[in-house]
């Protein structure tokens, strides 16, 4: 296992235009290659946000260009690769999924997660967003063990339940994707001390890439975040398209868990998750 190594958040801008969604991608997994990252992480919608005004399609198979892309680049380079998340047909269905995958460099797709909690509710401007009028939950709790070590899988909305984040780092997740399209109206108050607090609670490090920019529902608040299981922001972005980087160190993981041993003190005797 690989005990320290070099991590990529993306901060993208996602439009209407896939092709050009994916050009960019690709753009940016060349700077973080070449900028030494061995994980690159891009955020929710990475490869579209809206109706799609050019070519490609909107929702796809895995076996679509989007992670076709993601494959050929991965062995390209010798790098993990998140996928942030991308909308996946579900045959015989209307609904799609949100769906993130992991990618080995061999090009191997070591895991997939569908989007669990689907928000359906108002924002402080009166907007309403209906996840689930377009897209199906997902029903299973994702890790990848990897010579990076386990990583754990969540997508945007997910940041608000803790116990997913629980259930993860008992599942043995040292490091958590957190792919998001994190709105202005509520990411001053709650973004930071949301994936501040999955840091900290679990002991894990905490890798936050975020859109940032107009949307068709509301404009992206950006300043991804990579934070240390200490709770620390070792990199954050602002709100323009941006690549931040940080060290991962599983030796000093361990040493946060040994220090603030809270998965070993949880009283099971009186309450208990059990995972889905």
């Amino acid at each position: 296992m690989v005990r320290r190594f070099k991590a990529a958040a993306v901060q993208m801008n996602t439009k209407t235009d896939k092709m050009e969604n994916l050009a960019e991608a690709e753009h940016y997994i060349d700077e973080a290659a070449a900028g030494g990252a061995s994980l690159i992480c891009f955020p929710e919608n990475m490869n579209l946000d809206g109706r799609n005004t050019g070519e490609g399609g909107n929702a796809e198979a895995v076996s679509g260009i989007t992670v076709s892309m993601l494959i050929r680049k991965a062995k390209e380079y010798g790098v993990y690769i998140h996928s942030g998340s991308f909308r996946e047909i579900i045959p015989d269905q209307k609904k799609y999924y949100n769906t993130s995958v992991l990618i080995s460099p061999q090009g191997e797709i070591l895991a997939r997660y569908h989007k669990m909690h689907l928000f359906d509710g108002i924002l402080p401007d009166g907007t309403e967003i209906r996840e689930t009028a377009k897209l199906l939950h997902g029903k299973e709790i994702v890790t990848a063990d990897t010579e990076l070590g386990v990583i754990g899988f969540s997508i945007c909305y997910d940041v608000r339940f803790p116990e997913l984040y629980r259930l993860l780092a008992q599942k043995g997740a040292q490091i958590v994707c957190v792919p998001a399209e994190f709105g202005e109206a509520t990411g001053p108050a709650h973004w930071e001390s949301l994936v501040r607090a999955r840091a900290i609670e679990n002991g894990c490090y905490i890798i936050a890439p975020d859109q940032c920019g107009p949307k068709k529902s509301y404009p992206a608040y950006g300043h991804s975040m990579i934070v240390s299981p200490w709770g620390e922001i070792l990199a954050q972005a602002g709100r323009e398209p941006a690549i931040i980087y940080a060290q991962i160190d599983l030796d000093y993981l361990e040493e946060v868990r040994k220090k603030r041993p809270v998965l070993a003190n949880r009283r099971e005797d009186v309450y208990s998750l059990k995972e889905l």
